[in-house]
């Protein structure tokens, strides 16, 4: 009878043991939260009773000033945790292995160990200081939020139920989303990321890539595509024809040479910015006669609908063929001088004086792509000089046949064709001919010509017009 009796007073003292057992918790804003929710009572002794808190599967401590989560260990049936927006340096949640969401964002966490949170589904950790993040043991991962951190990698290769990641404002030069074909929101602007390959996402619709360094982006599989925010990287072109249920877009700041929006569906996008583009030179729509005012830029006028209109233009200056003893460059626009085709050769500047004959090109070089232009110096004393030929084919080089006069001691110049039709009589002060008689355009042939000089003296001669 005794040792009944003693069996079970062990029995007894063990289960009160196990009824009052208590749980450390040091700090006393956590402790004074767990008292607000009713699962431990006044004064602050820096204990809870084990049992009050074993059970608990929802708890939300936000915003609460606390600095240490020490005794969420023995929380050991939280699916929910919400400790965000306090002060928090370090948190051990490896005991708690039935967290499915988990709100940590906003505190000063350099690190986070999730590895035995395998049926984590939702994990937002944004606003810390964390460099580094393993999410490889989370494949249930639906959301992860990470902004605002201190991250240069992120493998989210194993994850491929997430359908929402959002990495802006990291130090990431890498983002592999291949694995990831569920993803429906990317957001991973403010980082280092030269490249982005969207093809297995085909579920995306909503995408921002600004402030990085992307030049390309392809998004020809992204039909879901909403929302595409890219501005202030360095994409020449973007093609978004394919992309029909388009309604907000935002490239700004970019290097874009041409913008393709024929997608069909125009009047769905409500936002549309493209500023800060400087050298686009048209942009491909479904309709260019509609209203596109409520785009920005809305003093943007060169809309077509046919992408080979929209090819890429440099404007570059010209200058007229110079005849006489000396050329004084002047100042130029768009583009610079240089002695070579392309750019090449010896660079000359505004000002500087041509003393020796030679073609000078004027050359316009932009992100987008060239353009040039040419004339010739011809560098004589002589007292007239008169061209053996010229090319009236509107390219801005020998399109005129025009007679140099140095001493103005040219009285009239008669031109004739070879069957003896005056064709053009020229005066002082105008001494050139653009090839025509009566409108028409003449043919290429040898045209013949009689100078008469203010002595009196005649000067006959011929010259060719080639076309």
């Amino acid at each position: 009878m005794r040792l009944k009796t003693l069996y079970f007073t062990l029995i007894l003292i063990g289960f009160q043991l196990k009824i009052y057992a208590q749980t450390y918790i040091p700090d006393p804003n956590f402790e004074q939260a767990l008292i607000d929710l009713g699962y431990d009572t006044l004064p602050l002794d820096s204990f809870v009773l084990t049992a009050n808190i074993s059970s608990i599967t929802n708890l939300d401590i936000a915003e609460k000033n606390i600095s240490d989560l020490t005794g969420i260990e023995d929380f050991i049936n939280l699916t929910n945790l919400d400790c965000s927006l306090n002060q928090i340096t370090s948190l051990n949640l490896s005991a708690n292995t039935l967290l499915t969401e988990l709100y940590i964002n906003d505190n000063q966490l350099t690190t986070i160990d999730v590895s035995a949170l395998a049926a984590l589904k939702i994990f937002w950790c944004f606003s810390n200081n964390i460099n580094q993040l393993q999410v490889n043991n989370n494949p249930n991962l639906i959301s992860l939020v990470c902004w605002n951190n201190n991250l240069t990698t992120l493998n989210v290769s194993n994850n491929t139920a997430l359908t929402v990641l959002v990495c802006e404002e990291n130090n990431l030069t890498n983002l592999d989303i291949s694995q990831n074909s569920a993803l429906n929101r990317l957001q991973c602007g403010n980082n280092l990321l030269n490249n982005l390959n969207l093809l297995n996402n085909t579920n995306l619709s909503y995408l921002a890539c600004e402030n990085n360094q992307l030049t390309t982006l392809d998004a020809s599989q992204n039909t879901a595509l909403k929302t595409v925010i890219c501005n202030n990287n360095n994409f020449k072109t973007l093609d978004f024809s394919i992309n029909n249920s388009l309604s907000y877009v935002d490239v700004q700041s970019n290097a874009l040479c041409t913008l393709n929006l024929k997608n069909g569906n125009n009047s769905a996008i409500t936002y549309l910015n493209f500023s800060d583009n400087n050298f686009i030179n048209c942009v491909v729509v479904d309709n260019e006669n509609a209203d596109f005012s409520h785009w920005q830029p809305n003093n943007f006028t060169n809309y077509t609908n046919t992408v080979d209109d929209c090819s890429v233009f440099v404007p570059v200056d010209k200058l007229d063929n110079f005849i006489g003893k000396s050329f004084t460059l002047p100042n130029l626009t768009n583009g610079n001088y240089f002695t070579l085709s392309g750019g090449a050769g010896n660079p000359l500047t505004a000002g500087e004086t041509i003393t020796a004959s030679q073609i000078i090109y004027i050359y316009n070089e932009t992100i987008c792509d060239s353009n040039e232009s040419y004339f010739n110096v011809l560098i004589t004393d002589a007292d007239y000089y008169i061209p053996k030929y010229f090319t009236p084919n509107n390219d801005g080089n020998h399109d005129l046949w025009e007679i140099l006069d140095n001493t103005n001691s040219i009285n009239n110049i008669s031109i004739y064709n070879k069957y003896g039709k005056l064709l053009k009589h020229l005066l002082p002060g105008n001494l050139q001919w653009d090839g025509t008689f009566n409108g028409n355009y003449l043919p290429t042939d040898d045209y013949w010509f009689v100078l008469v000089f203010n002595s009196g003296e005649v000067l006959r001669g011929h010259f060719s017009l080639k076309r």
